[in-house]
């Protein structure tokens, strides 16, 4: 929603609305939100051995923002590849507005209204910009063989996309780079374009792969604030991200995963106070003193180490090491 011309603020409405149906929910995972756009349960995706997800129930609260966060190899991006249709679960069911997504590919559950971006950008380089942006809407006559070939089918509609990608260009400041290559947009232009791509098909959910990565910090804020306005404009906001900073400015509500699993929920201020949080990112036992035990244990283990650096030196002889047999003249 644009900013109000009189007063330079946005409407914060929507923003009240999901914080307040957020505030007295306790702070436990799996817990039921009052308006859950996504519904997960049961699903697991394993590969080989390792089981990447194993998430036993959890909901998304409709227009709010909720990051998703947690140490590397988490499970994080799989789970937005199995609510996406990018991947398919070993077991379990999820939904979107009570409707399951379950074995659907990447383009219907496009259609439904749930998109994503990715942590490394899918822009097409060899297009133009513009070209990027019209990819993304949906339902285009021109895409059948038949009417591509009557020109009157199609035109009124690649005149109304055509306006409708340069007014989200406008808006993510990239109306100038209209006719350049995608390719040679810097990453944080291309991950602008990537978000304004995915708003071509006016959807519903709004899934982003760590959007910040790789972003200088002259268009971090620019990221931030069009993320705000995801939520004002009414749609529900999910995001993966590292930097605790962004997490707790535009987050209404945080989900932590580890090893596969969801091990916390709530606030952003919550999230700093919680052992398991806390474990999973630093290690249980962070601040715990050593027993005698542990500490012959690590000085052993630190011995071992310097004395294989020190190791054997070149031809096999070990360093410090010398034959009798070099004494001989």
């Amino acid at each position: 929603m644009p900013a109000d011309p009189n007063t330079g603020s946005h409407a914060a409405a929507p923003a009240r609305l999901a914080q307040k149906a957020l505030a007295d929910l306790p702070w436990e995972v799996g817990v039921a939100k009052p308006d859950p756009a996504m519904v997960v349960d049961k699903v697991t995706r394993t590969f080989g051995g390792l089981t990447a997800v194993s998430v036993d129930h959890l909901e998304i609260q409709r227009g709010g923002i909720t990051g998703l966060i947690g140490p590397n190899g988490a499970g994080k991006t799989t789970l937005f590849n199995l609510l996406t249709g990018f991947d398919q679960p070993n077991t379990g069911t999820w939904t979107f507005d009570g409707r399951s997504l379950g074995r659907m590919s990447p383009h219907q559950v496009a259609r439904l209204g749930v998109v994503r971006t990715f942590q490394l950008t899918k822009a097409l380089s060899r297009l133009t910009v513009l070209q990027n942006m019209l990819l993304g809407a949906q339902d285009q006559a021109g895409e059948s063989f038949l009417k591509a070939l009557v020109p009157g089918t199609w035109r009124a509609q690649e005149k109304a996309n055509t306006e409708k990608a340069m007014d989200l260009l406008r808006r993510f400041k990239l109306d100038a780079k209209k006719d350049d290559f995608a390719g040679i947009l810097s990453g944080g232009q291309r991950k602008l374009l990537e978000m304004a791509r995915a708003l071509m098909s006016d959807p519903k959910v709004v899934m982003l792969d760590e959007p910040m990565a790789g972003v200088n910090p002259a268009l971090t804020q620019s990221l931030l604030g069009h993320v705000k306005d995801l939520r004002e404009e009414g749609m529900t906001v999910v995001f993966v991200e590292h930097d605790m900073d962004v997490v707790r400015d535009i987050s209404d509500w945080v989900v932590v995963m580890a090893a596969g699993k969801v091990i916390a929920e709530g606030p952003p201020e919550s999230i700093s106070q919680n052992k398991a949080v806390v474990d999973a990112y630093l290690g249980a036992h962070h601040d715990a003193p050593l027993t005698n035990e542990e500490e012959d244990r690590v000085l052993a283990e630190a011995e071992a180490a310097i004395a294989r650096e020190e190791g054997a030196a070149p031809g096999g002889t070990t360093a410090g090491t010398i034959s009798s047999e070099e004494h001989k003249p």
